[in-house]
């Protein structure tokens, strides 16, 4: 497969909207018709924070750098691996999940985190995302600790990039 990670720009909007709309209602995802929204890519995009993996022209997976004070607070993350980064809003295309995107999306952001200095990552991910949680297993991300946030409960997953 042919494909291209870049990052998003506002004219991706709609086609992101419609990716993040798709993973409604599947297993352990816990998005809503209000989240991922608008504003979320608003917020991603004044950060320079979203990419989008495109074949053929079409984007069939995303990611983002988020900065959400309240996971960076849990107790639970190695304080020796500052500066660490958090991502989240990985997406993949229903009709291309399967083929690896996600794995080529998280291998992308691991070194762009690299890059841009950090020590390590961490995720929180819904403990009933069996998907979500063999992708970062197969990353070798520790499970450091639960919370509850958000109305779900999660794994709190992180990665040491040194």
């Amino acid at each position: 497969m042919e494909y291209t990670i870049v990052a998003a720009c506002e004219d991706d909007r709609e086609e992101l909207l419609a990716l993040y709309k798709s993973q409604v209602g599947k297993e352990g995802c816990p998005w809503t018709d209000e989240y991922p929204s608008n504003e979320t890519i608003d917020f991603d995009l004044s950060r320079d924070a979203l990419y989008v993996l495109k074949t053929y022209g079409k984007i069939v997976g995303a990611i983002s750098i988020d900065e959400d004070e309240e996971v960076n607070k849990l107790p639970c993350w190695n304080r020796d691996l500052e500066p660490e980064a958090e991502f989240s809003r990985i997406a993949v295309s229903p009709d291309m999940q399967g083929q690896g995107i996600g794995k080529i999306l998280v291998k992308f952001l691991l070194e762009e985190l690299k890059k841009r200095g950090c020590n390590g990552v961490h995720i929180i991910v819904n403990r009933y995302n069996p998907k979500a949680l063999r992708l970062y297993d197969s990353f070798d991300f520790k499970n450091v600790g639960e919370c509850s946030m958000y109305n779900q409960d999660f794994f709190c997953y992180e990665l040491d990039l040194r």
